[in-house]
This record gives structure tokens, C-alpha cells and sequence, in this order.
């Protein structure tokens, strides 16, 4: 290990993450992701679920990836079972659900924990760091990251992908380098 990557290491265990390419997550085949590879781009964050009233939002999340995903945005779906059982799948299940139901291209991660006991790091990171005060409300709520890898914006679960607020904050945070 370089000692660049040393200091940042140790840098990151004695302040905690700063962004959120400070987080490694594995992808719904099992591997190792850095998040650093989506450095510079505008990410939507979402814990998603196959059994859910919002699992139609899949096709908005993936209409908006392949609307903007040359202009640096992508979409990070993280499956999670965390409200009522609705994602009882395993991640090869939930893979196969998300690419033939919904055509989903975008990156999916291996289901993690988004509240409560266990949560996942980044889903902490993601709380202490988007200014609410609340814990997420359901599948589907949507986290805004900017450029600089920091959080800009909560949507609740129930808000749409293409609602106009949405758009709106997508939209400011593209046109900025």
C-alpha cells in the first residue's frame, strides 16, 4: 500500500468518511465496489425493494440514469428488507427481478441494512450527513450527492424520480464542474 493511500486510510479512521467515495460497497454480485469510482459524477442513492408499493419506481430510476448518465449521473440501487419483509430475495434473485421486470441497468449493490440495528456504514453516513433529522421513511427514499461526493438533498420514499423537485436538484447539481 502507498503511503498516500496509508494516510488517507488512517485519515478516514480517525475522522470518519468525508465523502462518499470514502466507502467500499459490494455490488449484488458479491465484489468489492469502490464508491470512488463514481467520483465527479451526481449520484442518486436509493434502498430499493421487489415487493413494495413504490417497486415501480424502478423505471424512473432507470429512465433517469439513461437520460443523464453521459452528462456524469448515475443511480445506486442498494436492495434492503428493512420495511415489511419487502425484499425477501437473495441478491441473485433481486438481480434477475431488477433486469428483467424493470430493465435496470444502473449499478446494484449486494442488500445491506438501511435502519435500525446492523445498518450499513454508508446508510449512517448518508443519515448524519443530509441535514433531516429523521430516519428514512421506507423503500425508495432517495439520497442526492453531489460532485464533491457530499449529500445535497433527502427525497422521501414516495417521491417520484422524475418529480419536478427532484429534476430540479439533479439538474442543479449537473451543471455544476
Amino acid at each position: 500500500m502507498s503511503i498516500l493511500a496509508l494516510t488517507v486510510l488512517a485519515s478516514t479512521l480517525l475522522t470518519g468518511p468525508a465523502t462518499i467515495y470514502d466507502f467500499t460497497m459490494n455490488g449484488i454480485d458479491g465484489k468489492p465496489v469502490p464508491l470512488a469510482r463514481f467520483k465527479g459524477q451526481v449520484l442518486l442513492v436509493v434502498n430499493v425493494a421487489s415487493k413494495c408499493g413504490n417497486t415501480p419506481q424502478y423505471a424512473g430510476l432507470e429512465a433517469l440514469y439513461r437520460k443523464n448518465k453521459a452528462k456524469g449521473f448515475a443511480v445506486l440501487g442498494f436492495p434492503a428488507n428493512d420495511f415489511n419483509r419487502q425484499e425477501p430475495g437473495t441478491n441473485a434473485e433481486i438481480y434477475q427481478f431488477c433486469t428483467e421486470t424493470y430493465k435496470v441497468t444502473f449499478p446494484m449493490f449486494a442488500k445491506i441494512v438501511v435502519k435500525g440495528e446492523g445498518i450499513a456504514p454508508l446508510y449512517q453516513w448518508l443519515l448524519d450527513n443530509d441535514g433531516v433529522e429523521t430516519d428514512i421513511d421506507w423503500n425508495f427514499a432517495k439520497f442526492l450527492i453531489g460532485r464533491d461526493g457530499k449529500v445535497m438533498a433527502r427525497f422521501p420514499a414516495k417521491t417520484q424520480p422524475d418529480a419536478p423537485e427532484v429534476l430540479e436538484r439533479i439538474n442543479q447539481a449537473l451543471a455544476k464542474k
